[in-house]
């Protein structure tokens, strides 16, 4: 989805509620976000900003009713190819949705916000 606030295209996500599990926080925000409802697969990902301290976790899902459409915090939602992916997104963010496509995961990286960092021993 291409994000309101700043123009980026980035996969749906946000902050769990305190009563939710990661699964019913996926759902919840990608039906907020796109109009999509999905069914929660399994983790692909762990991936950690270190300049702001946040980690996020990325669930593969399949679509599961719902039509696509924009809301406040979208101004566009599409299904996109690999290439479209490495296209339009930031390496941190094109990398979550490669990662969850490779099948290879469960991955773990770190970035600093813009570019992938090396875990250090």
């Amino acid at each position: 989805m291409r994000r309101a606030d700043n123009g980026t295209w980035e996969l749906p996500g946000g902050v769990l509620e305190l009563e939710e599990s990661p699964e019913q926080g996926v759902s919840r925000e990608v039906w907020e976000e796109t109009g999509i409802r999905v069914e929660v697969a399994e983790l692909t990902g762990v991936y950690k900003n270190t300049a702001r301290g946040i980690v996020a976790m990325v669930f593969r899902c399949k679509p599961a009713g719902g039509t696509e459409r924009t809301s406040t915090e979208s101004t566009a939602v599409d299904w996109l190819t690999p290439e479209q992916i490495t296209e339009r997104m930031s390496e941190v963010y094109a990398i979550r949705l490669l990662d969850a496509l490779d099948g290879a995961g469960p991955h773990v990286r770190s970035h600093d916000g813009h570019c992938l960092v090396e875990a250090s021993a």
